[in-house]
């Protein structure tokens, strides 16, 4: 299974560009994001990424859970999506 990190910066419409080429081409991915402005970001890709994907047929469902992460030497807790085509 493919991963995606997405971070606060990144582009809400190249990560749903991104994530459509993953589950067209393998199926599904898992995103991961740490802070709330990284959150914010993948969640608006994924829906981007559901509108681009609707015209192929494909809908998208997300399940997200929680996860630990090491960054920096530092314990911090992120979000991980595993979206998938339904």
């Amino acid at each position: 299974m493919q991963s995606l990190r997405v971070s606060a910066s990144s582009r809400p419409k190249a990560v749903a560009g991104a994530i459509a080429a993953v589950i067209k081409e393998s199926g599904p991915l898992e995103i991961q994001a740490v802070g709330a402005g990284a959150v914010n970001q993948a969640i608006k890709a994924i829906a981007i990424a559901r509108g681009y994907l609707s015209s192929d047929g494909f809908d998208l469902v997300m399940q997200p859970e929680f996860m630990e992460i090491a960054i920096d030497g530092e314990s911090r807790t992120g979000v991980r999506m595993l979206v998938e085509p339904r």
